[in-house]
């Protein structure tokens, strides 16, 4: 079971497949729910808003806006010479 303590590049291609915008203000997740319950989360957003832009004061799902700045943060740690866990 991965959490979202961590990204793995498999993650990563999932997250670029729905088009995941990654460079936008980095913060951490809160919520304890697994890494591909939040993806699906991601995916359902993404259908009814065309994009993965999902702020901070997204009301309907704070804990997804959490998820999905914490997935741009651990990917720039996924980044070259840099590891994610």
């Amino acid at each position: 079971d991965n959490t979202s303590c961590c990204i793995i590049k498999e993650q990563i291609q999932l997250l670029d497949s729905i088009g995941f915008e990654w460079n936008i203000l980095d913060s951490r997740v809160y919520g304890s729910d697994s890494w591909d319950v939040r993806y699906e989360e991601l995916v359902s957003f993404v259908k009814d808003f065309g994009h993965t832009r999902v702020t901070k004061g997204f009301a309907k799902n704070p804990i997804l806006a959490n998820w999905v700045n914490a997935q741009r943060s651990e990917y720039k740690k996924f980044q070259p010479g840099i590891a994610s866990c």
